[in-house]
């Protein structure tokens, strides 16, 4: 496995739109292990999207089991969803988020609290879950990615964006 370079802020290639994942093959499952390495070997890599490392598709690596955070109380460990979408939500999360692609700044986003996923895994297979705060929210932040938004996108003022603190290496 290799770690792939991430993307930041300003590179316009974060702001394509991804294409749908039609091909479940070997090249997709390498790309995959690719992806999660990248994630787990970033700090505070938590969810991380293909737009991310310009491979324009809809994946999404998604791991909040590791992350200290008063609002993770649920989470399904280590996800790769393929063409995800919500398809229901309800409530309403203000919550300080990052990005691997926007490394100096944090910003509060408004997300919903609660979602249902619907999505397929890496080999092809549908699933359906519930989830809601942190893990939510990352998966909401990772889905703006396949859409080609950052959430510099969705902060509603200056006020609400912060100079990261640096992380140990």
């Amino acid at each position: 496995m290799k770690k792939l370079q991430i993307l930041t802020y300003p590179d316009p290639r974060l702001k394509i739109k991804s294409q749908e994942i039609t091909q479940f093959d070997k090249n997709l499952q390498q790309f995959i292990d690719n992806l999660i390495y990248t994630m787990y070997n970033s700090p505070a890599g938590v969810g991380i999207a293909a737009p991310q490392v310009n491979k324009h598709i809809r994946a999404i690596i998604i791991d909040a089991s590791n992350y200290k955070h008063k609002k993770n109380k649920l989470n399904h460990g280590l996800m790769v969803l393929c063409n995800p979408k919500i398809v229901d939500k309800d409530g309403e999360i203000i919550i300080r988020e990052g990005c691997l692609s926007v490394p100096d700044y944090t910003g509060n986003v408004k997300r919903y609290n609660w979602i249902k996923v619907e999505a397929y895994d890496q080999y092809g297979k549908l699933i359906t879950f519930d989830t809601e705060g942190f893990e939510a929210v990352v998966i909401q932040h990772e889905l703006d990615h396949l859409e080609g938004k950052l959430f510099l996108d969705r902060i509603s003022s200056t006020k609400d964006l912060f100079r990261r603190k640096v992380y140990k290496k």
